[in-house]
C-alpha cells in the first residue's frame, strides 16, 4: 500500500529549517500534496521528544507511513519503527548517542538558530539508553545512506548497526550530507509515497 504519512525527525541541535528536512518537505508537497508531512522541533530531552513524536502520529496508520531520521534522528526513527512496524530510512544515524552525546552535556546552541540556547542534561543519557534497540530486528523495511566522509558518526558502525537494510555507502559525503538533494529521489522512492 502506498505511504500516506511520512514523518522527519531531524538530529542534535539541528531542527525543521535543515536542508534536507526542508528538501524533503519541498518533494512531499509539490510531488505528493496529498501525503502528510510532519517534521516536529525535537526537544532536548530524549523522553519528551519520543513523547511529543508518539502523540502526533499515535492516529497514524503503521502500514501506511514511512518515517526518515538523520544523525540522532535516526536513533529516534528506529524507535518510532518499532513502534508503528513501519519503514524507515536512517541518514548518518546515530548508532551509540549515550556514547557519543556525554561530551555534550551542558549548555548548547542551535545551528539554525545560534542565539536559541539549550541545556542537554545528564539524565538524557539514560533516557537515550532507554531507546536503544540495537538488539532488536527491524519491524519494517530499512534503507540506510552512510557516508564514509562523515566527519561526525562512524559509517562503520552504522553498517554494522543495520546489517538487513538496504545500504547506499557514500565515498566521501559528510555528516550533513550536502549532496542530499542527489539522493531525494531514491529516499522518496523507498518511503513509497502515494
Amino acid at each position: 500500500m502506498p505511504t500516506t504519512h511520512l514523518l522527519y525527525l531531524h538530529g542534535f541541535r539541528s531542527s525543521p529549517q535543515s536542508t534536507k528536512a526542508r528538501l524533503v518537505a519541498q518533494a512531499v508537497a509539490q510531488r505528493h500534496p496529498q501525503v502528510l508531512f510532519w517534521c516536529p522541533q525535537l526537544p532536548p530531552s530524549p523522553r519528551e521528544a519520543m513523547a511529543r513524536v508518539a502523540a502526533g502520529i499515535a492516529g497514524w496508520p503503521g502500514s501506511r507511513m514511512a518515517v526518515i531520521g538523520s544523525s540522532l534522528g535516526g536513533y529516534y526513527a528506529s524507535w518510532i519503527a518499532a513502534r508503528k512496524r513501519c519503514a524507515s530510512v536512517l541518514l548518518n544515524p546515530a548508532v551509540h548517542p549515550a556514547r557519543d552525546l556525554v561530551q555534550y552535556i551542558g549548555e548548547q546552541s542551535s545551528w539554525h538558530q545560534p542565539e536559541d540556547h539549550f541545556w542537554f542534561r545528564e539524565e538524557y543519557i539514560a533516557e537515550l539508553q532507554a531507546l536503544d534497540l540495537r538488539a532488536r530486528a527491524p519491524a519494517g523495511p530499512e534503507l540506510l545512506v552512510a557516508a564514509r566522509g562523515d566527519e561526525v558518526l562512524d559509517w562503520r558502525e552504522m553498517l554494522a548497526r543495520y546489517p538487513q537494510a538496504e545500504q547506499i555507502v557514500l565515498e566521501g559525503g559528510d555528516h550533513a550530507l550536502s549532496g542530499f538533494d542527489a539522493l531525494l529521489d531514491r529516499v522518496l522512492g523507498f518511503c513509497a509515497l502515494a
